[in-house]
């Protein structure tokens, strides 16, 4: 893959800016959003974006959210009772998303007329989505990936924002960042980072559309680096989640998350020559690593898989625990294992590799400090 041009910060666009790019539009006038995906991180996504597309000129006012259809305990359709309480009441109750979000169960229904799609769905399940939609979008529609995880086929690791582009034949860029969603929903101040391929004028109306005054999108030119770090954030928090649990204290758990930056940073730039330095201190690195290390799922659930000495199966421990949200971090564990077992570097990051053995209880959990000392 040819390195990207020098990544570039874009000028910010406040909850209070002007409509100054509202010339940005799709070539029949105003653009039409769709969100794919209706979990926690969806809804909150659905919730930003519904605010901003009232307030800009440049977008039709109503947002679709594709919605996986399921039965609530009271018997109603959760699709409906969204749109009647304007409210998901099962992955982030308490929450109005705007009463132009629209809740669709049918996929093809849902991004018929978008030209703007926005993907927010557990990774692994992209690949029949997508191919549920090949031949089902408009031909200039635009995409974007807020999913953090890659798919690991034969001839090497596929990144989801590369998923939409060759299957559906469109641009993708990626958001990725310090972003736990419940924190988001009730507008505490966060940051996030658009990672584009090639226009910028499409980072910025990515950026337009997200940005408000508690949630601070910028972007830069490095798709696979702000991916690589929404991806492999997860897989240090696990380990982070085991320092917890065996209550190794404030010490242990800061070593483990320099040394998984370091192996995040040199994964990313094995695989992609193109990845930046520089992305690693934006809002999709550091920052992103930090918050999910001290409070996201992964860590979570990752501490009481140590607490109980690995007896209890991660997947009894995100149902028991989740009420529905998926972890990404153990699936991706087991990815990144197998990207360095096929190219003989499972040596070169001691830590990615001691966690996925751990999840798979080929090592006790404390493994994480014996192992990582290597």
């Amino acid at each position: 893959m040819a390195p990207c041009p020098e990544s570039q910060h874009l000028p910010l666009v406040g909850g209070d800016a002007t409509s100054d790019n509202d010339n940005i539009n799709a070539p029949e006038g105003k653009s039409r959003v769709t969100v794919i995906g209706s979990g926690n991180w969806g809804s909150v996504a659905a919730k930003l974006i519904a605010s901003n597309t009232l307030r800009l000129a440049s977008f039709h006012d109503e947002v679709r959210m594709w919605v996986f259809e399921e039965v609530l305990p009271s018997g109603e359709k959760l699709s409906e009772v969204i749109n009647r309480a304007n409210e998901n009441v099962k992955y982030l109750p308490g929450i109005k998303l705007g009463k132009n979000v629209v809740a669709d169960p049918d996929l093809e229904h849902a991004v018929k007329d978008a030209n703007m799609l926005v993907f927010v769905t557990p990774h692994q399940f992209m690949e029949g989505i997508c191919k549920r939609l090949v031949g089902k979008i408009r031909a200039e529609a635009e995409a974007i990936s807020l999913i953090k995880g890659m798919e690991v086929k034969m001839e090497g690791p596929c990144m989801i924002s590369s998923l939409i582009r060759e299957q559906l034949g469109i641009n993708c860029c990626v958001l990725m960042g310090a972003n736990i969603a419940n924190e988001i929903a009730v507008e505490k101040f966060s940051e996030a980072t658009v990672g584009y391929r090639e226009s910028r004028e499409m980072a910025e109306k990515w950026v337009q559309l997200f940005n408000t005054p508690y949630f601070m999108v910028s972007a830069v030119q490095d798709v696979e680096g702000v991916e690589l770090c929404g991806t492999l954030k997860n897989v240090v928090a696990i380990a982070a989640g085991f320092v917890d649990g065996l209550e190794m204290g404030n010490n242990t758990k800061a070593a483990i998350m320099r040394i998984g930056l370091r192996e995040m940073k040199a994964f990313s730039k094995l695989l992609f020559s193109s990845v930046k330095d520089s992305t690693f201190f934006e809002s999709c690195g550091v920052a992103d690593l930090i918050t999910t290390c001290l409070g996201g799922r992964n860590r979570k659930c990752a501490e009481a898989f140590a607490r109980n000495g690995g007896k209890r199966s991660f997947d009894e421990l995100e149902a028991e625990m989740l009420q529905g949200q998926k972890l990404q971090g153990v699936s991706t564990a087991r990815e990144v294992y197998e990207v360095l077992s096929y190219r003989s570097w499972l040596e070169l990051f001691p830590l990615f590799a001691t966690v996925h053995e751990i999840c798979i209880g080929r090592l006790p959990p404390a493994a994480i400090v014996e192992y990582s000392q290597s």
